[in-house]
C-alpha cells in the first residue's frame, strides 16, 4: 500500500469511532456557553426533526428568525439555512450577492434558536450548484478560472449547473475563508456543505482533472472539506447523499443517485459526515412498485449517521419516513423536510408534508 493511502486509512479508522455520536461538546469552536447547550440539546432531542430553508437575503433571516416559534411548537429542533453567497462575507465582500445578511442578524437568529432549543446550521453548496440557468454565482463570475469547465457552455446552455474545480489550488483557500465567516456570524456548531446534483467533474475541459476517476475527485472535495470543518474548526460536516448512490444497483433516478462514477467515493470518506439522504418521488416512479428506500440502511451499515430528507409529495415523505424507522440505529437520525422555495419560514410549519414527518418522528422517540 502506498504510504498517504495507508495515512488515509489510518485517519478513517480513528474518525470512524465518532460517527455514531459525532464529536464531543468539548471538541466543538465556539464560548464554552455554546458548548454546553449543545450537550444538553443532544440529551434533550435523540431525534432530529428538521427543516431546509432557502436564506436569500436579510429579510428571508429576519422571517426566519420570526418563524422560529412556530417552528418550536410544530416539533421542529433543527433548521437548515441555506445561505449560499447570500452573507456579509467579510473575508471576500465581493461574493456578496444583493442583500447579503449581515452579521449580527446571523448572530441574533442562531441566539433566537437556541433560546427555543433550535439547533440553526448554515448551509453553502460547494464543488457543484455554482449557476442557475443563466445566473452564474459570485465565486465563477468573480473568479472564473476557478471554474470545472473554464471558458466553455456561454450562458450556461446545455449544462445543469457550474462546478468549481476542487483541485484548483487556489479554490480552497477562497471558500474556507467564506464557510469561517458564515461559521463565526450564525455561531455554529455545524455546517452543511451541500454536494448534491454534481455532473460537471473530472472535465476534459479541466487540464487538472482530465483523465481522473470522478469518485477520486469527488472524494478529494470531500475530504478537503471534511479536514477544514472538523478537522480544524471542530464542527459538525453534513452534506446531501445522492452522488454516494449507485443509481443502477439501487433503482434511483439520475439526480437522487449516482450514474458519471462518483459513488465508490462512499469508501474514501470519514464516518462521521452525516448523510442527508433526500428522495422525493415515491419510488414507483422508478421500480413500477413500492419499495424500501435502500440506501437508508446501505449507509447505516457503512456506519455513516443517516438522515433521511423528502420535500413536497406527501406520500412520498410518510413513505421515505416509515421505511427508514423499519432500519432504526443509533445512527439514524430522524427526519429532514427540505422546501426548495415551495413555502416561505412563516409558513412551514403547517405545511402537509412537515406536519407529515412530524406526526411520524414524534417527539422522544429514539431509533433503539
Amino acid at each position: 500500500m502506498k504510504r498517504w493511502s495507508l495515512f488515509a486509512a489510518i485517519r478513517l479508522g480513528l474518525l470512524a469511532c465518532s460517527a455514531v455520536f459525532g464529536p464531543s461538546a468539548d471538541a466543538i469552536d465556539g464560548a464554552p456557553g455554546r458548548r454546553e447547550w449543545l450537550e444538553a440539546w443532544r440529551q434533550k432531542n435523540p431525534v432530529w426533526r428538521g427543516v431546509h430553508l432557502l436564506i436569500r437575503n436579510e429579510d428571508g433571516a429576519r422571517a426566519l428568525q420570526e418563524a422560529l416559534p412556530g417552528l418550536k411548537a410544530a416539533g421542529i429542533n433543527v433548521v437548515i439555512a441555506e445561505v449560499n453567497f447570500a452573507y456579509a462575507f467579510e473575508s471576500h465582500p465581493e461574493l456578496r450577492s444583493p442583500g447579503a445578511i449581515s452579521k449580527e442578524r446571523a448572530s441574533a437568529l442562531a441566539q433566537a434558536g437556541r433560546a427555543l432549543g433550535i439547533r440553526l446550521i448554515p448551509q453553502f453548496s460547494s464543488l457543484g450548484h455554482q449557476s442557475w440557468a443563466e445566473t452564474t454565482f459570485p465565486l465563477l463570475t468573480v473568479y472564473p478560472d476557478l471554474d470545472e469547465t473554464p471558458g466553455q457552455f456561454p450562458g450556461n446552455k446545455g449544462i445543469y449547473c457550474r462546478s468549481w474545480c476542487p483541485l484548483h489550488p487556489k479554490v480552497n483557500g477562497i471558500v474556507f475563508r467564506l464557510m469561517d465567516d458564515m461559521l463565526e456570524g450564525f455561531e455554529a456548531d455545524a455546517f452543511h456543505v451541500g454536494m448534491d446534483e454534481v455532473f460537471l467533474l473530472a472535465s476534459e475541459h479541466c487540464s487538472r482533472c482530465r483523465g481522473k476517476e470522478t469518485a477520486d475527485v469527488f472524494a478529494k472535495a470531500v475530504n478537503d472539506l471534511h479536514g477544514h470543518l472538523v478537522g480544524e474548526r471542530k464542527v459538525e460536516m453534513l452534506m446531501w447523499a445522492d452522488r454516494l448512490i449507485d443509481a443502477p444497483r439501487f433503482g434511483y433516478g439520475e439526480w437522487e443517485a449516482s450514474k458519471n462514477g462518483t459513488a465508490p467515493a462512499i469508501d474514501r470518506i470519514p464516518k462521521d459526515v452525516i448523510l442527508c439522504d433526500w428522495h422525493y418521488e415515491p419510488l414507483s416512479k422508478y421500480s413500477g412498485k413500492p419499495a424500501d428506500y435502500a440506501s437508508v440502511p446501505y449507509f447505516l451499515e457503512k456506519g455513516f449517521r443517516v438522515w433521511p430528507c423528502g420535500w413536497k409529495n406527501v406520500d412520498s415523505t410518510r413513505a421515505l419516513a416509515r421505511s427508514a424507522k423499519q432500519h432504526m440505529s443509533p445512527r439514524l437520525l430522524g427526519h429532514l423536510c427540505s422546501t426548495w422555495g415551495a413555502v416561505g419560514p412563516k409558513d412551514v410549519a403547517t405545511w402537509p408534508p412537515v406536519v407529515a414527518a412530524m406526526e411520524i418522528w414524534q417527539a422522544g422517540q429514539r431509533p433503539e
